[in-house]
């Protein structure tokens, strides 16, 4: 198995214990949803502007790497048309158990998005990609195929780990490893994924994730930080995730 295989059938696993990014919407939500009652996040606690979305209706919207039925349902209530893109096939079957249970259709595309997207040149209006891209080793080759699929006007919204996690322990209280993390390259990194059964996760430095984004030819229109949400990091008020919004011109 390659790295992606492992991650994937890593994140089935968390899914089947409970991971909190891997529970789909209830009924409710998306019922409020279709009243103009809704959020979405790209980081752990800081809700999405609405504003940087600007309208919805009618809009191709691509959730990248952002299956588990949760951002994808709020969208169709917006009245978006939307398609969800995730390699792990729990993920993908939550997104196609709430889209049966409201009645929407929804393309569902499996794939590995540290490969060339299968998708035509300037394909959506909008990108929602949730912190995903600590996933795969090189971002860059991501960021130039998601210019090549926006249309000129469309949107990239992104959600980013700065990588300052990836500097401590488990409990946030020591700094015990040096950057980049890279289990591919590093025995290290790898032996402390294998005891936390995490896949394989990368940090990226902000020329990769900030920079990459300029140097595909998108233009940078909105930034935001945010917390953990709970533990040692986040009590101290340290910012371990940015949202990015950026757009094709």
């Amino acid at each position: 198995m390659n790295y992606q295989d492992i991650n994937a059938a890593t994140i089935d696993r968390w899914i089947e214990n409970g991971w909190e990014w891997g529970k789909p919407i209830d009924h409710e939500t998306y019922e409020k949803a279709t009243k103009g009652e809704w959020k979405v996040v790209l980081t752990p606690t800081k809700a999405v502007p609405r504003e940087w979305f600007g309208e919805l209706r009618g809009k191709k919207l691509l959730g990248l790497a952002s299956g588990g039925g949760q951002q994808m349902p709020i969208f169709n209530a917006a009245g978006a048309v939307c398609t969800v893109f995730d390699y792990s096939p729990k993920q993908l079957e939550s997104e196609k158990l709430v889209a049966e249970r409201e009645g929407y259709d929804i393309e569902i595309i499996r794939g590995d998005m540290s490969k060339p997207l299968p998708f035509a040149d300037e394909s959506f209006d909008i990108i929602f990609h949730p912190v995903s891209n600590i996933y795969i080793e090189d971002i860059m080759p991501l960021w130039k195929e998601i210019y090549r699929i926006l249309k000129h006007g469309g949107i990239l919204l992104a959600g980013i780990d700065n990588g300052l996690n990836f500097a401590y322990d488990n409990d946030e209280t020591a700094l015990c490893n040096v950057l980049p993390f890279n289990p591919l390259k590093n025995p290290e990194h790898l032996k402390l994924m294998q005891e936390e059964d995490g896949g394989y996760e990368f940090s990226h430095t902000i020329e990769e994730q900030i920079g990459g984004q300029l140097a595909a030819g998108l233009r940078l229109t909105g930034i935001f930080g945010d917390t953990n949400g709970s533990g040692p990091l986040h009590n101290h008020n340290v910012e371990t995730f940015w949202a990015t919004r950026a757009v094709k011109d």
